[in-house]
């Protein structure tokens, strides 16, 4: 192999057996149960990046199943987005994402810098019951729960909460530990087809865990409960803020 033929091919790992396929990627039938909750600040303000501001002191628990998606296939996913301003300007950063195969968790921190950890998340519906729940490994760090389809949602706010910028710290090291990529990326859901949406009662419970820990940000008072039915493609980002750059 040639040095052109690399360059020509090296857009992931690995160089002959890539872990994902390029994108963008289309999600078909892609459910979300979002639990919204209030924090505290102090704990906001110690793990949102400048230049981006907490915006208030919400956090969004996201438990979402993705049965259908181009090039990462069938998978669940869950974790923390907390709503922020850049400049002045609304949108959410992504604080942590834990899911349950490889080709997402690769291609999502590989190109735009999710924070994506191993984990086992799960979505389903008890009964009368929508639950989400998160183990990593075999210990539960945790458990939403949400009357099923109590009430639908306005769904031109929701189409406009989806709409806004999302933003991700992309960070790379170099050979010696050193960052070789540190920057803020953001990334926008596009062609949005918003299925279906409703409201109900909610609750979350974290659980203290060492290395995925999201009771960091802890539950002072859950805000509301949030299902939706959706397709949409996960559009590619791009950089807003090079914390490298002299």
């Amino acid at each position: 192999m040639t040095e052109n033929e690399v360059k020509r091919d090296a857009w992931a790992m690995p160089l002959t057996s890539p872990s994902y396929p390029r994108g963008p990627y289309r999600f078909v039938d892609r459910e979300f149960l979002v639990i919204s909750y209030r924090t505290d600040p102090q704990a906001l303000a110690a793990v949102v990046p400048a230049p981006l501001r907490p915006a208030g002191d919400v956090v969004r628990f996201e438990f979402i199943r993705m049965p259908d998606s181009t090039g990462f296939g069938a998978y669940t996913e869950s974790g923390q987005v907390i709503p922020v301003t850049l400049r002045g300007a609304a949108g959410v950063y992504v604080h942590s994402m834990f899911l349950d195969d490889d080709a997402p968790i690769a291609g999502g921190r590989e190109i735009w810098g999710f924070p994506k950890k191993l984990g086992r998340p799960r979505v389903f519906v008890d009964k009368d019951t929508l639950v989400g729940t998160l183990d990593y490994g075999r210990v539960r760090v945790a458990t939403g729960t949400m009357g099923y389809k109590h009430r639908a949602a306005d769904q031109a706010a929701v189409l406009r909460s989806l709409a806004q910028p999302n933003y991700l710290l992309k960070i790379m090291p170099d050979v010696d530990c050193s960052p070789r990529v540190c920057e803020l990326v953001e990334y926008r859901l596009e062609d949005v087809r918003l299925k279906g949406a409703w409201e109900g009662p909610a609750a979350l419970q974290l659980f203290e865990h060492a290395l995925a820990p999201v009771a960091r940000l802890p539950v002072l008072e859950v805000v509301g409960g949030l299902h939706l039915a959706t397709d949409l493609t996960l559009g590619l980002g791009k950089v807003v803020h090079d914390y490298l750059r002299r």
